[in-house]
């Protein structure tokens, strides 16, 4: 019965966790009371409040999914739900202190260490926890066992992502090739015969082409007998856009085809809040340094101090972006990327590109909610022009808001494109951070940006 161990294992640990959210919340908040000797309080008023958020703080993250499963998804992903919950946590908490009136009967300093004391503490014994069940299970160990059935050429890309990432979990337990055969279907029959009340593994998981439709509704037909997950991999590496999710519309099951996490009202609304809280500490935090920029760039260079150039933005709407001014003005019929010793470039402007200084004030359009922080990057109008024509997902780049900085740029991958290549790979690293949004992935990039993506070594 080793899916009735899995599942217990699972619920235990859930369990097991909820109760480790309440006691890291309840003893970090004691012991910074306790060793805050200069504050004067009463002990039952600190105890209930010590008592509600390590009791808000499980019941916030079961609402927003931190107890599922993770097998198989991303660290980063996971810390980002964990202090999302714990953010939320803090503010029902300020919400209740405020309606009760009672916010003076608290320390500030003591509410705030310890909220971040507990941030700490639990993402990193989150962290710890995640490393060692992928050694773990990259030895084998704490396993789900899978049984793969499909055509061979799926079959075997199934196989190939197993090997690769062993450390999510998932070992082989038996591959069944579907030719059509009178054998395959024999085989299948007693698969379901010897596993009904019997099994020994965890998931079935399935893969075929979409134009095999039939074929996966009978095969699903003659699992149904067996009481476990099946999964289905459909094949689209042919017509891949973005992500894939299943929705139902009018009463009817549907494939979508490009998906965004970003594409989740609550999910944009915690990323604009990402941005507005973010880019406004930024913005207040940069704001001297760009004073400097500003008055620097119109004693050398004169004239306008920012370039505004029209953008395309999120679902293809234009907008204005700013930038410090880098070259000498000019007229130019259609926008022409700048090369290395391009002649237009001042000797101020090329520090300030080379350190994305000039970058600065998309801050602004960011609190306009017009860019994110993390997003791919907007390009010239006349080179969405012409590279939607010659690039199949190019304009998928356009279903989220562009960034300032992206996956894409803290990857190498900014300044000029020489070749048609690069800008496809450049769009390929855009299209998987559009694919695989979190908040801890914001976050990663936005914390990479501070060794990787300030310094700019192309034009």
């Amino acid at each position: 019965m080793a899916a009735l161990k899995g599942t217990h294992h699972n619920d235990w640990l859930r369990r097991a966790m909820r109760c480790f959210d309440a006691g890291i919340a309840l003893l970090v908040s004691a012991f910074a009371l306790w060793v805050m000797p200069n504050i004067t309080h009463h002990g039952e008023e600190y105890l209930f409040l010590m008592v509600i958020g390590s009791l808000l703080l499980p019941a916030v993250g079961e609402l927003m999914g931190l107890y599922q499963p993770w097998r198989g998804r991303s660290l980063y992903s996971m810390l980002g739900v964990y202090a999302l919950s714990w953010v939320i946590t803090i503010v029902l908490i300020s919400l209740l202190l405020v309606a009760t009136q009672t916010t003076q009967n608290f320390s500030r300093l003591w509410m705030g260490v310890s909220a971040i004391t507990v941030l700490g503490i639990g993402s990193a014994m989150r962290g710890a926890l995640y490393g060692y069940l992928r050694r773990l299970r990259a030895r084998g160990k704490n396993c789900k066992r899978i049984v793969i059935i499909g055509r061979e050429e799926n079959l075997l890309r199934l196989q190939e992502h197993l090997s690769a990432m062993l450390y999510a979990g998932y070992m082989l337990h038996s591959a069944h090739v579907d030719d059509d055969s009178d054998r395959f279907h024999a085989r299948l029959k007693q698969l379901v015969d010897e596993s009904a009340f019997n099994k020994e593994f965890d998931e079935i998981w399935l893969s075929y082409p979409l134009s095999d439709g039939d074929k996966v509704r009978l095969v699903s037909a003659s699992l149904i007998k067996i009481p476990i997950s099946v999964r289905y991999f459909p094949d689209l590496s042919d017509i891949r856009l973005l992500n894939h999710r299943m929705a139902q519309v009018v009463g009817l099951y549907s494939l979508e085809l490009n998906y965004s996490p970003l594409d989740s009202a609550p999910v944009r609304l915690v990323k604009s809040i990402e941005d507005r809280v973010i880019g406004g500490v930024l913005f207040v935090g940069f704001l001297p340094v760009m004073l400097v920029i500003a008055a620097l760039v119109k004693w050398k260079m004169g004239g306008p101090v920012l370039f505004k150039q029209y953008r395309h933005g999120m679902d293809g709407k234009r907008f204005r972006i700013y930038k410090f001014r880098s070259m000498s003005v000019h007229q130019a019929r259609t926008t022409v990327a700048a090369r290395h010793e391009d002649p237009r470039i001042t000797p101020l402007g090329a520090f300030l590109r080379r350190t994305s200084l000039d970058e600065l004030p998309q801050l602004y359009n960011v609190l306009q909610g017009r860019m994110s922080l993390v997003g791919p990057r907007p390009h010239a109008l006349d080179h969405n022009q012409y590279y939607h024509g010659v690039i199949q997902n190019y304009m998928q780049r356009h279903r989220v808001k562009p960034g300032m900085t992206g996956w894409a740029q803290v990857n190498g991958h900014r300044g000029s494109t020489d070749t048609l290549e690069q800008m496809q790979k450049r769009v390929e690293f855009d299209l998987y951070y559009i694919d695989n949004w979190s908040l801890g992935l914001d976050l990663k990039i936005l914390a990479m940006t501070l060794t990787r993506g300030f310094i700019n070594y192309r034009p």
